[in-house]
């Protein structure tokens, strides 16, 4: 299962608060493919999982989803 995750975060670089806010390309196989395809869209959720190329040759990332929780748990 492909997705798209967004992320919004306040983080401190040089003792100064900064805004991080990006997307990116997910993917979710097998067990977590299942229960992530149940999830509502826009639900907030806590991720976990890995960066790796999108392909052998690719210079583009792709997070690989390993396992979610919700965000209100």
């Amino acid at each position: 299962m492909s997705a798209k995750l967004l992320h919004g975060s306040q983080q401190i670089e040089a003792n100064m608060e900064r805004l991080v806010e990006f997307e990116i390309p997910a993917i979710a196989i097998g067990e977590i493919a299942g229960r992530f395809s149940k999830t509502e869209l826009g639900e907030i959720h806590h991720f976990s999982g890995f960066m790796a190329r999108k392909g052998r040759n690719s210079k583009s990332l792709v997070f690989h989803i390993t396992d979610f929780s919700s965000a209100t748990d």
